[in-house]
């Protein structure tokens, strides 16, 4: 064949093959069958071989994957990836509903959709060509997957149809459908078989859920495997100014267009009596649906009302997911065990006769805590009802008296340590008991060292749990400070661990020495400051020494820091052994010092101690930038006018009730033109 022939014919493959891919996922509407489309593919593959010069970018040949990814990049979102507030019952529902026609001063229709249980993912176009594809992360942050999200057939690569935006992001949910969970697990049993476990192994090493296995499959390096997954997506939200559309649901019909999938219960609905309607119709129907769902999904549908609502810190106010009740078994209690974290925190497990629930099999429930266990007054041998909460996290929530053996007897809660047999501590007001032997009790060493690596702390990732624990066993380290005093001839004659893997564990312990401040605060791992807490600390206390000099009144006084962990931090810098584990971090060269960025406002500050709200839709900026954009000039940003509020930045359309309550106790008003007069623009 000629390179022009090859080139005419590589190009019709490609539109075709583009062309059935969206009748097939986006319409529901084939027209060949499966054999002709891998025929299609087959040849084009075949051709882009030969003639590799014309291999498109968003060739579907793409789909097959093959690229290796060793590490996958932390992405920033442009906008917030916000997680949904849950409701249970229609009671709850209604009050949301309240709640919306309150702070708009009018009612609002909605929208109604299927919540999938998947893996929340952003995907960025440009010029209608797929270039980024980030995880849900932290909600501020995630994972760079492009290469294995690019196997994913129901994703169009090029998008199709009219009025395609420059620039567009839409987000959605990446799952795996029942029936390929199905098989997967078949192939995996019969592998397992072959080699010879028995029935119990097996089903410890059989993929768990459909949700968990898309999840570790979206994250495997080598995209080939994925395409074998046979991942499938559905598109929920479309990012954009009011040129794509007005409405919620009238996006969703025009990404739909362009090539989008978009799931079969998403419905338009005028108030909340349908909606209600809508909920139960797919109670019903979710059973024979291709792909799990916990609930629907209930949103406002005007754009303009959306960013009227605004958000809290963790949620949208104009949406929230209704979800069914969790599934229940009955099954039998053979044992409880006991896991020391790393904190000390002592929890109890029940070990239960292995039984099926919500596709899984559920062998162990968490019990909480002591308090717990006496409610139910559970005893060895009852016969309980578990249930998973969120549909995730089995848990014990009754026993069923009737079955009771005659001779149980009440469980009595162990007296000393699992562990290490110290004598365990319940402070007053606490619901859990704690082992205080922080540095001989070895689950809490680990749990802590754990901890100290995992990725949203140090990210060392190329020391894991089997590996901390063997260092642990052979005396290597005993503290996270002496993970940076490990050398090369420490590790050799180690089983397992060649010049390669030496190499790489000691450059990744190198590389965490570049993480910034609030990360080494967080994988200290002071009790009951997390991730988001460790970063509001940074920002006040730009030094690990100003944070220790810091009374409880100069910590309360930080935004979410309350007195339980205030006394806390305190408490942390009282002790002597994590004031000598903090030198000699700091001698190895971690970084204790914040840095300009994460700890400054501008240097007038002119809105410091105001309290502003943005309401309305903005030409010139988006509503994230001029949130960010106020909290550098020194304001906390709120969702709703209050007697506190200072400052209403009022963009077009916005509510009347907040512009009326704002007028009326005499809040200043600007509109985004004022604002930009005054303040300037966010760089």
């Amino acid at each position: 064949m000629e390179p022009k022939q090859a080139q005419d014919r590589i190009n019709y493959l490609s539109r075709e093959l583009t062309r059935h891919n969206q009748l097939y996922y986006a319409l529901d509407a084939p027209v060949i069958s499966d054999q002709s489309f891998d025929a299609l593919l087959k040849e084009l593959i075949d051709l882009e071989t030969r003639f590799p010069e014309f291999k498109q970018p968003d060739s579907p040949s793409q789909r097959v994957g093959g690229e290796i990814t060793r590490k996958f990049i932390v992405v920033a979102h442009k906008r917030p990836m916000q997680s949904l507030d849950n409701t249970y019952s229609p009671e709850e529902l209604r009050d949301f509903d309240r709640r919306v026609r309150e702070a708009l001063g009018q009612a609002a229709p909605y929208v109604c959709e299927p919540k999938i249980d998947g893996v929340a993912i952003s995907l960025h176009y440009k010029n209608g060509l797929l270039q980024q594809a980030i995880t849900r992360g932290n909600g501020l942050e995630g994972d760079e997957v492009t290469a294995n999200v690019k196997t994913i057939k129901s994703i169009p690569l090029r998008l199709t149809g009219d009025n395609l935006p420059e620039d567009l992001e839409v987000r959605g949910e990446i799952f795996m459908p029942k029936s390929v969970f199905e098989q997967l697990n078949h192939e995996t049993r019969k592998t397992l078989l072959d080699e010879g476990l028995d029935e119990e192994q097996i089903q410890d090493r059989l993929w768990k859920n459909p949700r968990n296995t898309a999840s570790g499959t979206l994250k495997l390096q080598d995209s080939a495997l994925v395409a074998k997954r046979k991942l499938e997506a559905f598109i929920y939200y479309v990012i954009g100014d009011e040129r794509l559309g007005r409405t919620h649901f009238e996006r969703i019909q025009k990404a739909k267009s362009w090539g989008f999938r978009v799931p079969e219960a998403v419905s338009f609905c005028q108030n909340l009596e349908d909606v209600l309607k809508e909920i139960e119709v797919w109670k019903e129907k979710r059973a024979h649906l291709s792909y799990d769902i916990d609930g629907m999904v209930v949103k406002v549908d005007n754009i303009a009302f959306q960013e009227e609502l605004g958000s809290t810190a963790k949620a949208p106010r104009w949406a929230i997911a209704f979800k069914y009740a969790a599934e229940q078994a009955i099954t039998s209690l053979k044992e409880i065990y006991f896991q020391v974290g790393r904190t000390g925190a002592v929890t109890p497990v029940a070990q239960l006769k292995p039984v099926q629930l919500a596709g899984t099999t559920v062998k162990r429930a968490s019990l909480h805590n002591a308090d717990f266990i006496a409610a139910l007054d559970l005893r060895l041998g009852d016969s309980v009802w578990i249930e998973k909460g969120g549909d995730i996290i089995p848990k014990v929530v009754s026993v069923d008296l009737n079955q009771r053996p005659k001779q149980a007897e009440a469980f009595v809660f162990p007296t000393h340590c699992p562990a290490c047999a110290t004598p365990l501590v319940r402070e007053t007001g606490e619901a859990v008991f704690f082992c205080p032997n922080q540095t001989g009790c070895a689950p809490q060493k680990l749990g802590r060292l754990v901890h100290f690596v995992s990725k949203k702390a140090m990210d060392i990732d190329t020391l894991g749990e089997k590996t901390l624990h063997l260092f642990l066993e052979k005396g290597l380290v005993s503290t996270a400070s002496d993970l940076y005093g490990l050398e090369a001839a420490m590790l050799h004659g180690l089983e397992g661990f060649k010049e390669k893997s030496i190499h790489n564990i000691l450059a990744g312990i190198e590389a965490s020495k570049k993480q910034p401040f609030h990360r080494v605060l967080f994988a200290l791992g002071i009790r009951h400051v997390g991730e988001t807490v460790a970063k509001k600390l940074a920002k006040a206390f730009p030094t690990i020494d100003a944070l220790r000099a810091a009374d409880e009144t100069a910590l309360v006084a930080v935004e979410d820091i309350g007195a339980v962990i205030a006394q806390s931090i305190r408490l942390f810098f009282a002790q002597d052994g994590n004031l000598r584990e903090l030198q000699r971090l700091r001698n190895f060269g971690l970084c204790f010092l914040a840095k300009l960025e994460e700890q400054a406002l501008a240097p007038d500050a002119p809105l410091v101690n105001q309290v502003a709200v943005v309401s309305g839709v903005f030409s010139q900026v988006s509503r994230p930038q001029l949130t960010a954009y106020l909290e550098y000039l020194g304001a906390k940003v709120t969702g709703s006018v209050t007697g506190k509020t200072n400052l209403l930045v009022a963009g077009e359309n916005m509510g009347p009730a907040k512009r009326q309550k704002a007028e009326k106790i005499g809040v200043r008003i600007l509109s985004e033109k004022e604002f930009i007069q005054t303040y300037g623009l966010p760089s």
